[in-house]
């Protein structure tokens, strides 16, 4: 049974098949987040409305937001619920959280650092499960969506956000061709169906989970990613850095040209933009 309160005393359990999630994301991935909680945020803000309506959180909903991050969503959900629980493997995004909840005198958000696969959440205290591009790293997709179901009450709704195919994501596509550095772009294997990033893997893995009326929908958005060339370009670089880190200086340099001259190429008078797919999904728990 979970206990609540604002830092909560769950003792953190991690699920084997998510044991290289959690060591990139509560380690230098999950830091860096942290530190640019409000540059994140705003590059996928866009994507805030469409998951918000498809939700439709009532005052006397508890909302549960899966792979919550640095809680923009679940911040946004506690405003209009009755209580927002955020989840996430990050200790660090899970602290800005925190603390961005208190500054908002938000007391009706919580957060858990921990793992939402095997999380003990209470069964059936949950009307709405959110999740903004946080429930696609899964590593037994079925453990987990069926962990979520029964935190959902009878009738119970899931609203959630996944990236479409790297081909539908120009924002993907133009950092990676950038960071290849002149070379070949990699062939990149197929996904595996806890990415949800094929609608039909997603009614599978739901449906089995014990969903119902699953939906799929398209939503496409801009991602911002900063005021300027050099701005986005010192975000992304530093973002990247493991993969710049790993060529040789003459290809890094090269990779570092061609990303600037990439965000200098989509420049808008409202900062860097670049176009984004996501899927909707919209599933529901059945009633008794």
């Amino acid at each position: 049974m979970e206990t609540h309160g604002i830092w909560g005393c769950v003792a953190m359990r991690v699920d084997p098949s998510n044991a290289a999630q959690f060591r990139y994301w509560d380690g230098e991935e999950g830091a860096y987040w942290a530190k640019r909680a409000a540059r994140f945020d705003m590059s996928a803000n866009d994507y805030c409305r469409p998951l918000l309506d498809a939700a439709a959180i009532e005052p006397t909903h508890a909302v549960l937001d899966i792979g919550c991050g640095t809680g923009v969503m679940t911040r946004l959900a506690a405003q209009r619920g009755k209580l927002a629980l955020g989840v996430d493997l990050s200790r660090a995004m899970i602290g800005v959280a925190r603390r961005e909840a208190a500054h908002e005198h938000l007391w009706n958000a919580m957060f858990r650092h921990g793992d939402a696969q095997v999380h003990p959440f209470s069964v059936g205290r949950y009307d709405v499960a959110i999740s903004r591009h946080g429930a696609m790293f899964f590593g037994d997709p079925h453990v987990a969506f069926t962990n979520i179901a029964r935190a959902l009450r009878p009738d119970g709704r899931m609203a959630l956000l996944s990236w479409q195919p790297l081909a539908r994501n120009e924002w993907r596509l133009v950092i990676r061709d950038a960071l290849s550095a002149g070379r070949e772009a990699p062939a990149l294997p197929p996904q595996p169906p806890g990415s949800l990033e094929d609608p039909d893997d997603v009614f599978a893995v739901l449906t089995r989970a014990g969903f119902t009326d699953v939906r799929v929908s398209s939503v496409e958005a801009w991602m911002y990613f900063g005021s300027d060339a050099d701005d986005a370009c010192r975000f992304l670089t530093g973002q990247y850095a493991r993969t710049l880190n790993g060529l040789d200086p003459e290809l890094k340099a090269r990779a570092r040209y061609a990303l600037h001259d990439s965000m200098a190429r989509h420049q808008t008078p409202g900062g860097v933009r670049l176009g984004s797919a996501s899927w909707l999904i919209e599933a529901r728990k059945p009633a008794r």
